[in-house]
């Protein structure tokens, strides 16, 4: 088929992904990762092709067969409404968050053989209750809360290392903010801590 201004082959070109195409399918990979949807071998193979891929035929051919996003069969749905505030990803990389930075109610991090670091400390939360989705896939991710903050955990290789100085979860008010962490770790750690875990000096 041959469209009215196109060139000597014929063919339109192939439309080029965007970040927000990619992160869209990403998400819905996970999903389905963590639905059962998938086997590991099979979110191996798209994971790596959803990040890396170029054209939207690529994420099609993706998300084929996961059912449909909330929105339907739009390339970049809700949750890329607010831009990058909601959505990190590191392949083969590291992704670091800290200081004052605003956390949205729901906020999704993916980590391909890399490192996670979320200090949530100093950070603003939006909500009484905030959804932290964690993907760690041969990777470690860490996110450190605040005290006063009740932390609830779902899903597989979700550790939590709270200091002995810590209030527990019980002794919080009712109204005590909530950090939901819905964690995903595939030969990885998702850890989540009060206190930022000894480390090596880096300066010398």
């Amino acid at each position: 088929m041959t469209t009215a201004d196109g060139d000597a082959g014929g063919s339109s070109p192939a439309i080029r992904a965007s970040d927000r195409d990619r992160d869209a399918v990403v998400q819905r990979v996970q999903e389905a990762f963590a639905e059962g949807r998938l086997d590991d071998t099979e979110f191996d193979e798209r994971m790596r092709a959803a990040l890396t891929a170029r054209t939207q035929a690529e994420l099609d051919v993706l998300a084929a067969d996961l059912p449909a996003a909330t929105s339907g069969a739009g390339s970049a749905p809700a949750i890329a409404r607010r831009g990058p505030g909601r959505f990190a990803i590191a392949l083969k990389s590291s992704v670091r968050r800290a200081g004052r930075w605003r956390v949205p109610e729901r906020y999704t991090t993916v980590v391909y053989k890399g490192g996670g670091w979320f200090d949530l400390r100093a950070a603003e939360l939006s909500g009484p209750v905030t959804t932290f989705v964690a993907v760690a896939y041969k990777s470690r991710v860490t996110i450190l809360v605040p005290p006063g903050v009740r932390v609830e955990m779902t899903g597989f290789g979700v550790t939590q290392g709270l200091a002995d100085d810590e209030d527990p979860g019980y002794r919080l008010p009712v109204d005590a903010p909530v950090i939901h962490v819905r964690g995903l770790a595939y030969k990885g750690t998702i850890e989540i801590s009060t206190r930022p875990p000894e480390r090596p000096a880096v300066r010398r």
